[in-house]
């Protein structure tokens, strides 16, 4: 789960019909997984077997003792990955030909190799095949679909004055790290009321180290500026360890400690710091009621519900740390409909902590496969007792019930939205005539002024709505480009993409359907470009010229009279320009496509165009990198000051000798350098 392997003791067979210690790989962290050799590769005996004859034939070689297989179809691609106590009485089960389901069926009857790997324990078996199944994601497998990181609050600990920052991924920095959380958006609202509750920054340590004066943060009373010394490092280490009071569930004790303080101050009658304290106490209440349920007996928890219904299954989790509910989250994974919750939810658990801190008790709302093995694995690989319960009563059984009514709404409304999402693709097929219903829609924009910072956007659309994983933005590098030539950026957009698609995946077969267990396609059966008859023109010739016109039906939308939405009018190959009637639903669904791309054009442009407006001169000179560009910054105060300076003045600054001085003073002074 935590992508290690086998340390001791896991092999790799290789499929030899003898155990000899010549025909064992050893499998080291360093190479795992690495993949495995197939038994059927280079053996012409067996070449012609398939399915449960395959199958058989490995079953005569295979180990009792615990291991990972994979089995594979013709073109190589990892159908199934499975873990086992005894390999050999698992595989055997695939080949006995009688009571699977269809789709296991369906699996033995695409076998054409199988790899193993053997471990020491069925715990190790449990945390490989969890990392394999992320990596490979074979399609008869149970898949996470959304596993990406969570986001954590870090109260960093390396500089003088802590600063309080968002974070995911790996905990590199040194700190306290606080979460997870269940989205970007409640950390940020979180670190917005922690800034007013505990005058905390949130600048940048370069930022920090260059200020001579305070902030507009400091002015609105969000953070106590300790880069200009107007608070002392005691105080604001006091600042500090109440943060850390706060976050890690002493938030009483902290509100009782301001509430006191503001008391005193009124006595005293002095009002302006007992508007502070008042201040700050407001804010940690906006924090808590955000959280919604703050269970007083569950220190450290996450609840899983699972609700499945009509071939689809949801699972919401909720998060819970130091006595605080940090949000919950639904998620929607791959598997097939004649799978039982139960073997869903188990599945699903095993990829969910692969790469995420796991908590010291999990509830769930039923019990699972393997559970005492599971919270084995889980407690291996966390280093301390992790306790997986289905609670029966009480405040605990309270949550996974609160936990599973989230997740029948949640399921309700995906199906709602699928169910929509089908009869739009369906009408869109209709309306343009396709052979068949579209199940990957990109749809592109580009945005610019006046030719400067110019970006191409690249949106994908299918079944499920917007798949956000697949969007692409493309700075457009052409110097050929005449500014603000739409023409000439779609052309290159198309280049680009459409060259990278053939190289990795070739031409596509649209010789027939694709099958019900086909996952999400590479390649689009549908391009919306935002524009008119020249648009398409230019995208036209790009796809011939790459010999794959035939694989894509292109599509223009051009704005209507007046640019009014509503009154567009559409070009395909074939057809004259046409506008559909002003309440078709379909019509309305290309609007949001359109939109949905035209936003993130925009987006991806100012994003760019910010990054050119903050840029430093100093970002331009080579062998000047960070460490050299604060250490400049800090001397000198501004760029422009940099600017200005003699060799000798740049000799000056630690870290910057005469060679880098005369790099960096030619720089600016041309007439020098010639």
């Amino acid at each position: 789960m935590n992508g290690q392997t086998p340390t001791d003791g896991g092999i790799l067979y290789d499929g030899n019909e003898t155990e000899d210690e010549d025909d064992l790989i050893e499998v080291n962290e360093a190479e795992a997984p690495a993949p495995a050799i197939g038994w059927a590769e280079g053996r012409p005996e067996v070449a012609g077997l398939k399915g449960a004859e395959l199958i058989q034939a490995f079953v005569k070689v295979l180990p009792n003792g615990p291991g990972v297989y994979r089995m594979l179809n013709e073109a190589g691609d990892v159908l199934y990955v499975g873990k086992a106590r005894s390999l050999k009485k698992r595989v055997s089960s695939y080949a006995q030909g009688r009571g699977h389901s269809n789709r296991i069926a369906r699996m033995v009857r695409e076998t054409a190799n199988m790899e193993f790997v053997t471990t020491r324990t069925e715990i190790e078996a449990l945390l490989l095949e969890a990392n394999l199944i992320k990596r490979l994601r074979p399609r008869f497998n149970v898949l996470l679909r959304d596993d990406k990181s969570f986001p954590y609050i870090v109260l960093t600990g390396d500089t003088r004055a802590p600063a309080l920052y968002k974070h995911r991924g790996a905990r590199s920095r040194k700190g306290d790290y606080f979460g997870p959380f269940a989205s970007a958006g409640a950390v940020g609202r979180t670190i917005n009321s922690l800034q007013r509750a505990f005058l905390l920054r949130t600048c940048t340590d370069s930022v920090f180290e260059t200020r001579t004066r305070p902030c507009l943060l400091h002015q609105i009373k969000r953070c106590s500026a300790p880069c200009t010394n107007e608070i002392s490092d005691d105080d604001y280490a006091e600042l500090v360890s109440e943060a850390k009071d706060f976050l890690s569930g002493k938030s009483q004790a902290v509100k009782a400690t301001i509430a006191t303080a503001m008391s005193e101050a009124s006595e005293n009658l002095d009002f302006e710091r007992a508007a502070l304290y008042r201040d700050r106490l407001a804010a940690l209440s906006h924090v808590q009621s955000h959280q919604g349920i703050n269970p007083a007996g569950v220190e450290e928890a996450d609840v899983f519900a699972i609700h499945h219904e009509g071939g689809i299954s949801c699972i919401q989790v909720f998060f819970f740390r130091t006595g605080q509910n940090w949000g919950n989250r639904a998620y929607f994974p791959k598997a097939d409909p004649s799978l039982t919750p139960a073997e869903v939810l188990s599945a699903f658990l095993a990829q969910f902590y692969d790469d995420k801190p796991c908590p010291r008790q999990i509830l769930l709302c039923a019990t699972v496969d393997e559970q005492d093995l599971l919270a084995q694995a889980l407690s291996e690989k966390s280093g301390y007792k992790v306790s997986i319960l289905v609670p029966q009563r009480g405040e605990k059984k309270d949550l996974v019930e609160h936990a599973l009514g989230n997740a029948r709404e949640a399921h309700g409304r995906k199906l709602a939205e699928t169910a929509s999402q089908e009869r739009l693709l369906e009408g869109f097929a209709a309306t343009f005539q396709l052979p068949y219903v579209p199940r990957r829609i990109e749809i592109y924009d580009n945005s610019h002024i006046m030719g400067t910072n110019a970006v191409g956007g690249m949106v994908v659309a299918g079944p499920e709505g917007f798949v956000k994983g697949q969007y692409r933005k493309f700075n457009i590098r052409s110097t050929d480009i005449t500014p603000g030539d739409d023409f000439g950026m779609m052309r290159e957009v198309m280049t680009r993409r459409f060259s990278r698609l053939l190289k990795e995946e070739g031409k596509p077969d649209r010789a027939a359907e694709p099958g019900e267990d086909a996952g999400f396609p590479a390649w689009p059966d549908v391009i919306l470009i935002d524009g008119g008859q020249g648009q398409m023109t230019a995208v036209r010739t790009i796809l011939g010229e790459l010999g794959i016109e035939d694989c894509v039906t292109a599509i223009g939308v051009a704005k209507g009279v007046d640019r009014d939405a509503g009154r567009e009018r559409f070009f395909a190959s074939g057809r004259e320009g046409f506008t559909l009637p002003p309440r078709d639903p379909v019509l309305y669904f290309i609007q949001r496509l359109r939109d949905e791309a035209h936003r993130f054009a925009i987006g991806s442009h100012r994003a760019r165009r910010k990054k050119e407006m903050v840029r430093n001169p100093l970002d331009e000179i080579a062998g000047i990198g960070p460490t050299r560009k604060r250490a400049l910054l800090t001397h000198f105060g501004t760029a422009k000051a940099v600017s200005r300076a003699g060799i000798n003045d740049l000799m000056s600054v630690s870290g910057i000798s005469e060679t880098v001085a005369r790099i960096v003073y030619e720089h600016f002074h041309e007439d020098a350098a010639k």
